[in-house]
């Protein structure tokens, strides 16, 4: 629900639809190796992305995305880390992942990412959100460390949590609307149809 204008250009962030499958497909199919290697922790080949974009929507847990000029630039991941999760409560932990294609970074597009997916968590009942990185990932390990998470390193991975607020009935409201608009922005403008930049 949020846009933000930068350098003469906005981005908006919503939440992905099963309907914006192919727009996730391309957009990971874009990322240049060293950006698909820090959002997967490894080489991914293109079949693995191929496979992994079109179970990632129908997954447990939320997808976001950052459009700039109608185009997915940046994703962002929220997956329960346990049993118990269900549609709308996963749990007491979540794992965040995100990845902003090259070119789109050091806009804020990182920063509105990780706020929509810790308001989503805090949302669904999430107390300890979830970030791992490979240790050479600085455009993560920035955005964790100011979002506070506390990060410990474990050999060449870094695992960051924090520990997010209880949500208020003034933010569990705000949460459904935010929701609803995104359900609209993407009924409305479905990106997907889109080609590939």
């Amino acid at each position: 629900m949020a846009a933000q204008a930068f350098e003469g250009l906005a981005h908006t962030v919503r939440r992905l639809w099963p309907a914006d499958r192919t727009a996730v497909l391309n957009y990971f199919l874009r990322l240049d190796p060293e950006t698909r290697a820090s959002r997967f922790m490894g080489n991914v080949s293109e079949a693995g992305v191929r496979a992994y974009a079109t179970q990632a929507l129908t997954a447990e847990g939320v997808m976001y995305g950052a459009f700039v000029g109608g185009a997915l630039r940046g994703l962002g991941e929220l997956r329960p880390m346990g049993p118990g999760a269900s549609r709308y409560v996963l749990g007491p932990h979540a794992e965040a992942a995100f990845a902003v294609e090259r070119a789109f970074r050091r806009r804020g597009i990182g920063a509105a990412l990780f706020a929509r997916i810790a308001s989503s968590a805090r949302h669904r009942g999430v107390v300890d959100l979830h970030v791992r990185c490979l240790s050479g990932n600085g455009p993560m390990l920035r955005l964790a460390a100011k979002h506070g998470a506390a990060l410990q390193h474990e050999g060449r991975e870094i695992e960051g949590a924090l520990h997010l607020a209880r949500p208020t009935p003034f933010s569990l409201w705000y949460e459904g609307i935010a929701e609803a608009f995104d359900f609209t922005l993407a009924a409305s403008f479905p990106e997907q149809m889109r080609p590939p930049a």
